[in-house]
């Protein structure tokens, strides 16, 4: 497939499904004017939704935040993922138990005329399409990955999931551009995430996050991180974090829906955790991965 083509398995566009390539909306649409939108990922592995309720509950305060009326239920979503699913798995003649999957969900305040003022009265626009994803590689596992740092320049609501990405699209092309995988933020000298992923810092067998705030996208994986250190006994705390402290950290962890839980083996080209590891994916990186891999199984059960 060319950038400029698209496959014509179907996706749902305001209540039709129609293929892919053909789908279209107004040129009106306040998504595609002030990027006034959200969206979700939702991973899915051998035909079944990984952490839907989580998904949906982010979605929905999402959507409250947005001051934009949820049009569907959870059970609509539901429906229309599985069957978008089924269809993009029939498209390449694959047993969608064998796949990994995503569904993108995307809704915008709907179609006006142009006016920085919410407008009452229209109709959102709900797109929803599913495709394949790749996952990290056997050799990222093994090996973890390369990261650079860069101040944090994006607004302060980054706890809403908008489509207005400019900024993500600038922090990663940093990364891009050096050959890295992610870029690694921080805001005042306090880390806050990369350009599409959240970042976990581990020290002493402990494993830290930021907090929850408006500087920050709540990631699905924040709650199941905890989930799995608690599981697993290993220490969690969510706090401020300094950059001294990721400079010093024994290793340091990347999660996001199509990552799952990945490690940084060197951030701006310095091993990570070198007293103990030299750039080597650590002990508490292989624990949380074995765990998230068990959590992927009972789900797929």
């Amino acid at each position: 497939m060319t950038m400029t083509s698209l496959p014509n398995f179907p996706c749902y566009l305001n209540g039709e499904y129609t293929p892919l390539s053909e789908a279209k909306i107004s040129v009106m649409d306040r998504g595609f004017i002030f990027g006034d939108g959200l969206y979700e990922v939702l991973p899915v592995y051998g035909g079944r939704l990984f952490r839907f309720a989580d998904h949906m509950a982010r979605l929905e305060r999402t959507l409250k935040e947005m001051r934009i009326a949820n049009p569907l239920s959870r059970e609509a979503y539901e429906a229309i993922a599985r069957k978008l699913l089924a269809a993009q798995a029939a498209y390449i003649n694959a047993d969608i138990t064998t796949l990994h999957q995503l569904v993108y969900i995307q809704i915008t305040r709907g179609v006006a005329m142009r006016d920085h003022a919410m407008p009452e009265g229209i109709t959102p626009t709900v797109f929803v399409m599913a495709n394949t994803v790749k996952i990290p590689t056997e050799a990222q596992r093994a090996n973890g990955v390369a990261c650079v740092s860069a101040d944090d320049f994006r607004w302060e609501k980054a706890h809403i999931k908008a489509t207005s990405l400019l900024g993500a699209v600038f922090s990663r092309q940093i990364s891009f551009d050096a050959g890295a995988v992610e870029t690694v933020m921080y805001r005042n000298g306090f880390l806050s995430e990369a350009s599409s992923s959240n970042v976990w810092l581990v020290k002493d067998g402990a494993v830290v996050g930021v907090p929850k705030d408006n500087l920050v996208l709540e990631g699905i994986r924040f709650g199941l991180i905890e989930e799995l250190c608690k599981a697993t006994g290993i220490p969690f705390s969510l706090r401020p974090i300094t950059r001294d402290e990721v400079l010093a950290a024994d290793e340091l962890l990347l999660s996001s829906a199509t990552k799952e839980v990945l490690p940084i083996t060197t951030l701006d080209g310095v091993p990570v955790g070198s007293a103990i590891g030299k750039g080597r994916p650590g002990p508490i990186y292989a624990k949380l991965y074995a765990a998230y891999q068990d959590a992927i199984r009972r789900t797929a059960a």
